[in-house]
């Protein structure tokens, strides 16, 4: 399994993780769209927190990380479901994409919002300026700010894997005492920074594990599947034409010369509707007996 996302626990102290692994997934999002290596990086990582997100979250529907700026990369935006079925994109401009770009130079002046949209129940939203080095600090910075538990990301991609590890104190259960808290929840993340790139990227879970906290009680749980799926669909094209309405879906049709075309940008699915589908549609008809769809 090259997808996938693992939780572990620290039995002596308040302090949970999670570990994601992107291979096959994450080689869907890149063969979309011919991504120059730093943005593929740089959204593979985003790829990474969002699956870490949803596995420390208990809810219904959809996480959206959503990275905009003035600079080379105007748009990052990932979607991970409750369900583990990832997707993502990035918007570039390639003339302005060198070599060995970090965040800041890629991303300057940039704004990541979180957004958690629940089947049922109210939206939250929370945004953070993208001002650290790298992804990691920017998500590890507005968790600290946010009031809500400490919790800090290491995430690294190359291109063809992207990898995820996330530390979250809990609330005080087996360490009462602050100072005790305090003391432990800095041992645990200062031997998470001496991770490497490379280390990350190439070891297992159960090595990897090791390799930080040999000396700690620690259990680490079944893995979780990912997989790569994206949320277009023929119906949802059709909502959209809808939502129009008929006046306007009318003038869209002849203005794209007797076939309205959706592209879906995540996946480069088409969807393709004519006269007798939008007829159709704005009789109550639905989408039973539509077009071919084009890929």
């Amino acid at each position: 399994m090259s997808d996938f996302s693992q939780r572990f626990m620290f039995d002596d102290s308040d302090v949970r993780g999670e570990l994601v692994s992107l291979g096959e997934s994450y080689a869907h999002v890149l063969a979309k769209h011919p991504y120059p290596e730093p943005v593929a990086q740089l959204l593979g990582e985003l790829l990474a927190a969002a699956a870490l997100l949803v596995g420390t979250m208990k809810f219904d529907g959809l996480l959206i990380l959503q990275a905009r700026s003035s600079g080379a990369v105007p748009l990052l935006m990932v979607e991970c479901s409750s369900n583990r079925e990832i997707r993502g994109i990035a918007r570039y401009h390639e003339e302005q994409v060198t070599a060995d770009a970090g965040l800041r130079e890629l991303m300057p002046e940039g704004v990541l919002t979180l957004i958690v949209d629940p089947t049922k129940g109210q939206r939250y939203q929370g945004i953070v300026g993208l001002d650290g080095i790298n992804l990691s600090e920017c998500l590890s910075d507005y968790f600290a700010t946010s009031e809500q538990l400490p919790t800090r990301f290491w995430l690294n991609a190359d291109g063809r894997r992207a990898r995820g590890l996330l530390l979250q104190q809990l609330p005080a259960e087996r360490i009462t005492d602050a100072e005790e808290r305090a003391a432990s929840w800095q041992h645990v993340t200062v031997l998470a920074d001496t991770l490497s790139a490379e280390e990350q990227l190439g070891l297992d879970n159960q090595t990897l594990l090791h390799r930080l906290y040999h000396e700690e009680n620690l259990r680490l749980f079944d893995p979780q599947p990912l997989q790569f799926k994206c949320s277009c669909s023929r119906d949802r094209s059709a909502n959209a034409l809808v939502s129009l309405g008929e006046p306007d879906a009318e003038a869209l049709l002849v203005e794209s010369g007797g076939t309205i075309v959706i592209d879906c940008q995540f996946c480069n699915e088409r969807y393709a509707f004519d006269a007798a589908d939008v007829a159709q549609l704005f009789a109550g008809g639905g989408v039973k007996s539509p077009s071919d769809t084009r890929h």
